[in-house]
């Protein structure tokens, strides 16, 4: 058994899950005119006030996921965020394939980031 000072392998599973969501809410509010918005307007998206809104709901759930990933962890919170990862990742292959080939892994890093929570659903499961 695990000592309380000493962070379990799947403790430190779900506090790195917890960062990538919880910054990738920050920074998307931060860069609302950035990255994801010159993206979407390339993507044929036209209306500024739609993008805006449509990268700041995405904040929000990505605040939402890692918030609930923090205080509330458990089999929901872990499939919740693998169904919007897949939702999301769907949606970005469509909008722009060669996501996929970026050298920083803009889409490929969200296979380790689903194998990272299947393990902690696969554990919730045995618990």
């Amino acid at each position: 058994m695990p000592s309380p000072e000493r962070p379990t392998s799947l403790g430190v599973l779900r506090a790195g899950l917890v960062f990538v969501w919880l910054a990738t809410a920050v920074v998307s509010v931060l860069e609302l005119d950035g990255q994801s918005s010159e993206l979407l307007t390339q993507a044929g998206w036209s209306n500024p006030l739609a993008i805006r809104a449509v990268i700041l709901v995405g904040a929000g759930v990505d605040l939402v996921l890692g918030l609930g990933m923090a205080l509330r962890p458990g089999r929901g919170i872990y499939r919740m965020a693998l169904a919007m990862m897949g939702l999301m990742t769907v949606a970005a292959t469509v909008v722009e394939p060669t996501l996929w080939l970026h050298p920083l892994g803009t889409l490929t890093k969200n296979i380790p980031l689903a194998a990272c929570l299947w393990v902690l659903l696969r554990e919730e499961r045995r618990n």
